[in-house]
């Protein structure tokens, strides 16, 4: 997931606002702690959803994938005053951990946390939501766009993580896995979408930022 040189890496990195302590503990935890570390935002992918987020303001923002609750944070910093950020994910294991971090982030008022089956739990949330954040298990990245895409209102926007996959996206079809075929029609399915506008981020794995017509 290092599309840069190192010393590239570390100048963008040395030019943007820094991770609060609250993310630098939860960063250094995670890598300490946590299987699969990779799996979390990081300094420059969080300061990125933020800010994208401080642009949208957002009254309502479903994120489904939580991991140990780095983007949920960043995230919930552009959330409007009295708005809700409703986060899912299957791990309960970690669940104690993220409620921890929620807390010292001073966001624990603002968060709806869900355990469980994303595709079972997303239909029972009635909310009209201005982000989704998608960052779950990749072979149900269409399920999960198709699922959402009528909660999300008109100049709404959804933000897909993962999409270039470490590069995977670029092997040959015959050679692709399950989740580089998942990632791949995922991304095809956006570009064909005449309902949206999209732009794919080379940020870290790809962000593929989507925003409703």
């Amino acid at each position: 997931m290092n599309f840069l040189s190192p010393e590239l890496d570390k100048y963008v990195a040395e030019h943007t606002e820094p991770e609060s302590e609250t993310l630098q503990k939860l960063n250094r935890e995670t890598n300490a702690k946590v299987l699969y570390p990779q799996m979390l935002a990081g300094h420059l992918q969080g300061r990125m959803l933020s800010m994208l987020c401080h642009m949208i303001q957002p009254k309502q923002i479903l994120e489904i994938g939580t991991y140990t609750g780095y983007s949920a944070i960043c995230l919930a910093e552009g959330l409007q005053e009295g708005g809700t950020f409703h986060t899912i994910d299957i791990n309960e294991e970690l669940e104690e951990m993220v409620k921890s971090y929620f807390v010292e982030a001073g966001i624990s008022d603002k968060v709806r946390f869900y355990i469980g089956n994303a595709l079972e739990i997303i239909p029972t949330i009635d909310k009209t939501f201005d982000l989704v954040f998608i960052d779950a298990d990749k072979e149900n990245y269409i399920n999960y766009y198709n699922m959402v895409f009528d909660k999300v209102r008109t100049g709404g926007y959804i933000i897909a993580d993962n999409v270039l996959w470490n590069s995977k996206v670029l092997q040959d079809a015959k050679k692709m896995d399950a989740e580089t075929r998942a990632i791949n029609a995922f991304n095809k399915k956006i570009q064909a979408d005449l309902r949206v506008h999209n732009v794919l981020f080379p940020i870290r794995d790809g962000l593929m930022l989507i925003r409703k017509s």
